[in-house]
């Protein structure tokens, strides 16, 4: 995605114009992962993975590695210009790579 795209969102969740999404808002409770933490990810980090296949809307991976290393899957909606909180979690060495970004190879 674009860094136009990157801006929309990071406008969508500056407006409050955000969805958490049941899932998402499960896991960060098991993960004792906050929303403002997810906020912050957003604001802050960058896109590593574009899942431009998506539905019914594409979604994106975005990652922050500082203060503490966070992955958040979004999906953004153009059309009513909201930010839809997928999943949030913590990466790991198992999947990625010493940077915390770049996806291990199976």
């Amino acid at each position: 995605m674009s860094s136009v795209i990157l801006a929309d969102i990071r406008a969508a969740v500056n407006a409050g114009r955000v969805l958490w999404k049941k899932h998402a808002l499960e896991r960060m409770l098991e993960r004792g992962i906050g929303r403002n933490q997810v906020k912050n990810a957003i604001l802050q980090g960058v896109i590593i993975e574009d899942y431009p296949d998506d539905h019914p809307i594409p979604s994106l991976l975005l990652a922050l590695n500082q203060p503490e290393a966070l992955h958040v899957v979004l999906a953004y909606d153009a059309a009513s210009e909201q930010c839809h909180i997928i999943t949030a979690y913590r990466p790991d060495l198992t999947h990625f790579e010493a940077d915390l970004i770049t996806r291990r190879l199976s």
